[in-house]
C-alpha cells in the first residue's frame, strides 16, 4: 500500500461491533465500538457497520474494508454461511451489500483466520513464513499461514483444527460429533474436567472462584495449580497432554516454523508454554524436532481488528 492510503478493519461479534482506521504502516488512527443490541435484521447490522466505516474514516479515501466475522464464512464470495447470535445471520452476502453502499473493496474472513493473519503480519508470527495460529478459549479456533499466504481451502473452511477428532470414543462436541480436540483442550474442557474431579476429591478451585465472586473457570484452575492443588495440577497436566496432541497433528500436517497460541488459556504464562513445548516434543516424529517455536500471541484484544485490516496489508 502507498503511504497515503487507509484501511478500515471491523471485528464483528455477537454483542458488539468494533471498527478502526489504519494507515499503510498498520498504525491504528481512530476507532469506535457499538453494541448490536436492538438490531432486528441482518440489513440493520450491516447498516451499522457501514455507518461506523464512514465515521472512523472521516472522509478519507479507503483502499478497502476488512471484516472478521464469527461462524463459517465463504471468503471468496464474502458470504457468512452459518449464523451466530446476530439476527438473520445465515447466508448473508456481506461483501456485496457493503461494497454497494461504501464503493470500496470489502474482504470478509472468519474471525480465527483474521486473528491468524493479524498475528502473522503484525504480531507474534511476524518474520515466520509458515505459521499455525491456535486460540484456546471457550472453544478452539485456528488459522493457518503457508508460504506467506492465508490458507482458506476450496470453500474457505480450512483450519478448523478444533474439530479434528482426537478420540472417537470421547465426549460429545457442540458440532455433533465425539472426541474433537476442542472437548479435551479448550478452556471449557479445563473447567468441566475440574468440576467432575471436584465431585470426588477436595480442591481449592471452588474457594478461589467464590472469593472472587465468580463461577469456576479455567483461570481458577490455573491459579489453583500454581498453589500446588492436586486436582488442579492433574487437570492441567491432562490438558497439556491433549493440547500437545493437537499441536503435533498440526506440525505433522503443515510443518510450521512457528506456532502462535492465543485465547484466555494462553495467559497462563511461561510455565504452561514450557510444559506444552516439552510435551509436544515427546510426541513428535524425530525430523520435526527443533523445527518450530511455540509462542504466545502478541496482539491481545485488538487482534480481530488488526487482522481484518491486514487483509489489505502484508
Amino acid at each position: 500500500m502507498d503511504n497515503d492510503t487507509y484501511v478500515v478493519g471491523i471485528d464483528l461479534g455477537g454483542t458488539k461491533i468494533a471498527a478502526a482506521l489504519f494507515d499503510s504502516n498498520g498504525n491504528l488512527l481512530n476507532r469506535e465500538q457499538m453494541e448490536t443490541a436492538g438490531t432486528r435484521t441482518a440489513k440493520e447490522v450491516v447498516s451499522r457497520m457501514n455507518g461506523m466505516v464512514r465515521s472512523v474514516s472521516g472522509g478519507r479515501k479507503l483502499a478497502g474494508v476488512g471484516l472478521a466475522s464469527p461462524g463459517a464464512v465463504n471468503s471468496r464470495d464474502g458470504i457468512v454461511i452459518q449464523g451466530t447470535n446476530l439476527p438473520e445471520w445465515d447466508y448473508v452476502p456481506l461483501k456485496d451489500w457493503m461494497e454497494e453502499e461504501l464503493g470500496t473493496e470489502v474482504q470478509v474472513v472468519n474471525d480465527a483466520n483474521a486473528a491468524a493473519w493479524g498475528e502473522f503480519v503484525r504480531g507474534a508470527g511476524k518474520g515466520s513464513s509458515n505459521m499455525v495460529y491456535v486460540t484456546f478459549s471457550t472453544g478452539i479456533g485456528a488459522g493457518i499461514v503457508l508460504d506467506g499466504k492465508l490458507l482458506l481451502g476450496a470453500n474457505s473452511y480450512a483450519g478448523e483444527l478444533g474439530h479434528n477428532i482426537i478420540d472417537p470414543a470421547g465426549p460429545a462436541c457442540s458440532c455433533g460429533r465425539n472426541g474433537c480436540w476442542e472437548v479435551f483442550a479448550s478452556g471449557t474442557a479445563i473447567r468441566d474436567t475440574a468440576l467432575r474431579m471436584m465431585d470426588r476429591r477436595p480442591s481449592i478451585i471452588a474457594a478461589l472462584a467464590a472469593r472472587q465472586g465468580e463461577a469456576v473457570s479455567a483461570r481458577h484452575v490455573f491459579e489453583a495449580s500454581e498453589l500446588h492443588d492436586p486436582v488442579a495440577s492433574e487437570v492441567i497436566e491432562r490438558t497439556v497432554h491433549y493440547m500437545a496432541l493437537g499441536l503435533v497433528n498440526a506440525v505433522h500436517t503443515f510443518n510450521p516454523d512457528r506456532i502462535v497460541i492465543g485465547g484466555g488459556v494462553s495467559r497462563a504464562g511461561d510455565k504452561l508454554f514450557k510444559a506444552l513445548s516439552a510435551k509436544t516434543g515427546t510426541l513428535l516424529m524425530k525430523p520435526y524436532l527443533g523445527t518450530f517455536d511455540i509462542v504466545p500471541a502478541g496482539l491481545k484484544d485488538d487482534v480481530g481488528l488488526i487482522g481484518a485490516a491486514a487483509l489489505f496489508q502484508s
